[in-house]
């Protein structure tokens, strides 16, 4: 069924919307992991709470799994090669979110960092069930 209006039908909204999410994704966590791999350890717990209070090789592996979840949200679909990665980055992201909202919580940063985890929750929701439930 096409739209009168724009002449696309639902399906490309969909696939626009999925696009836009994943590379809204891969560029912030890209971010994100890079602060995290690159940042010496001193100055980014002065950023992030969590870091003083964990081992020094904690948010590195974490930074590392950033910008490989950031690969893989793009890339498979982009070249057509294992394009189910995708939705199992966003599985992961969703994961990474629910579980720093757990830490932000424990450490009483709630009020600053619960909405940047709940629109990156979203999103990695969005594309989770939009990539795994249509072909890519």
């Amino acid at each position: 069924m096409k739209s009168s209006s724009t002449g696309k039908s639902p399906r490309n909204w969909l696939s626009i919307g999925l696009w836009g999410a994943q590379i809204l994704l891969a560029l912030a966590y890209s971010m994100f992991g890079a602060l995290k791999l690159f940042t010496p350890i001193a100055d980014l717990s002065q950023m992030m709470l969590f870091v003083a209070s964990s081992p020094p090789w904690l948010p590195r592996f974490i930074g590392l799994v950033e910008i490989a979840g950031a690969l893989a949200m793009v890339l498979p679909m982009a070249i057509n090669f294992m394009p189910r990665l995708t939705p199992i980055a966003a599985a992961g992201f969703s994961l990474i979110q629910i579980l720093a909202i757990i830490v932000h919580a424990n450490l009483g940063e709630t009020a600053t960092t619960l909405p940047i985890n709940l629109v990156l929750l979203s999103l990695s929701l969005f594309v989770l069930w939009g990539r795994w439930r249509t072909d890519p």
